[in-house]
């Protein structure tokens, strides 16, 4: 800023009172870097929105007992057929090549990419299906490893949403709009809750390499944003190559010391600069300055799988020991849980099957099977799963009929939100059940329909949080994850 223009703005009225009231963001920051230099008296004083609880969160305890205490996302995104892995519809080879009825779809959009086809012929699944667990839910036989963990499982059938293209779908289940600019669910985690490790981030984010030949859509940093949260809550995604976070090694000729020293000089002017301008996410700059210094150690530590045996090592797969593949990520998502990060995604790309479907899904299946059935038992044999919840699924559904050429032994899928399948574990969650049902086309819920709203108002209360309770003011009104919507499904929590 020019120097004059600054001067004539700390002689206006405005920047008097942003002075006065400096004194508060100073405090808030001291009792974040040492709650112990305040008294309880002077926290009483500060407003609460300024305070953070021991777990640096906003609440200083959660709104009713958490039956979870972290959450683990293997998000799927591209969307996966759930008529070629869940949702088994043994009626539709009668109606292989025959148009969708008029009466199932109802009139309801569909996408560019084949409004303009003269039919919408429909495309039976090629792949068996078969019984397993207890529950006998019907499994394909792309998915050997989750059928054989089918019983720990509550797999929703029902799970809809009003997106019907990737950005706007990916992006309203992640943050409760389709508009971008609003906090992902893990910042609302974090803002809430904070975390119980603080060498670590609250919420961290892995990407999993794309298998070979796999088409996919991009993925936006916007989708684990802290959106006007402060920054501090936003996701830290961890590379699969080079330095885990860019710049976390120090250069050479920087050591451990000298960094320390650096950041209590940059730690001290960036204090006087909250003193005289009163900004909070100058706060979070420091915060974060920190935090990167802990994660230095940390991260490495985290990061070191040469400690794990190698009997769990087997149970994720060749892959495990390759940085980046989704079965590392999944060990990584254990480790990150075991170390109390309260909330981790692991993104898989690649279920995009517009065309090809069956030889690409055959390729993409197996890389997603083992490691997610492993993450899982892994959890579960070492005492973890009971209070850590486990959600496997993507931003849509697919379609029964063909986009493009149909035979009896390739097709192509397009998108589908009217229903798609989703599984849970863990954490509060009433498993050996599968929840809702859907027509004889998997096109439409007839039964115990679950909006995306409502899956993450539940996902919130078994972390203890009433969704319609953790709010942001902005702009003149209070934001939530659910915006105004959600309902907490009770019939699938113990």
């Amino acid at each position: 800023m020019n120097p004059v223009q600054e001067h004539l703005l700390q002689e206006t009225r405005r920047y008097f009172f942003g002075r006065m009231a400096a004194g508060i963001g100073t405090a808030a920051l001291a009792s974040a870097l040492n709650p112990s230099l305040l008294s309880s008296s002077a926290k009483a004083a500060l407003p609460s929105s300024t305070l953070d609880s021991e777990a640096g969160g906003l609440l200083n305890r959660p709104h009713h007992a958490p039956k979870a205490k972290r959450v683990i996302w293997l998000f799927m995104a591209d969307a996966p057929s759930q008529l070629d892995l869940y949702d088994y519809k043994p009626k539709l080879d009668e109606f292989f090549d025959k148009d969708l009825p008029e009466s199932v779809r109802q009139g309801q959009r569909i996408t560019t990419m084949t409004s303009g086809q003269s039919r919408l012929p429909v495309a039976p699944s090629v792949f068996k299906f078969a019984r397993h667990g207890e529950q006998g839910a019907w499994i394909s036989e792309l998915l050997p490893n989750i059928a054989s963990i089918v019983d720990d499982l509550c797999i929703v059938k029902t799970v809809n949403t009003e997106a019907i293209n990737h950005d706007p779908a990916i992006t309203y289940i992640q943050t409760g709009s389709q508009l971008p600019g609003r906090p992902s669910m893990g910042a609302w985690v974090s803002y809430g809750l904070g975390s119980p490790n603080k060498d670590l981030p609250a919420f961290v984010v892995l990407h999993s390499r794309l298998p070979s030949g796999s088409q996919s859509q991009a993925l936006f940093s916007r989708l684990w944003g802290s959106g006007f949260l402060s920054t501090k809550h936003a996701g830290v995604a961890l590379r699969s190559v080079g330095d885990p976070v860019l710049y976390l090694s120090n250069p050479d000729g920087v050591d451990a010391g000298t960094r320390r020293r650096m950041l209590d000089g940059l730690s001290e002017l960036n204090t006087q600069r909250l003193q005289n301008v009163g900004d909070p996410e100058i706060a979070s700059r420091i915060a974060q300055y920190e935090m990167a210094f802990r994660m230095q150690t940390s991260v490495p530590d985290l990061t070191d799988i040469s400690d794990e045996p190698q009997s769990v090592l087997d149970m994720y797969g060749p892959d495990v020991k390759e940085p980046g593949t989704f079965a590392y990520n999944c060990l990584l998502a254990r480790r990150l849980a075991e170390r109390g990060v309260p909330f981790t995604q692991v993104f898989l790309r690649g279920w995009d099957h517009h065309g090809g479907l069956p030889g690409a899904i055959r390729q993409l299946a197996p890389a997603a099977d083992r490691p997610s059935a492993a993450l899982v038992q892994d959890l579960k044999q070492r005492g973890m799963l009971e209070d850590t919840l486990v959600i496997w699924g993507g931003e849509f559904g697919r379609t029964v009929y063909s986009q493009g050429t149909l035979t009896r032994d390739n097709y192509g899928r397009d998108h589908h939100p009217k229903n798609y399948t989703m599984w849970m574990t863990g954490g509060g969650i009433k498993t050996g059940q599968v929840y809702g049902e859907t027509d004889d086309f998997s096109y439409n819920v007839v039964d115990r329909p679950v909006h995306i709203h409502d899956l993450n108002a539940t996902i919130l209360h078994l972390l203890g949080i009433n969704h319609e309770q953790l709010t942001y003011r902005f702009q003149g009104r209070d934001f939530r994850l659910t915006d105004v919507h959600g309902n907490v499904i009770r019939d699938i929590i113990t």
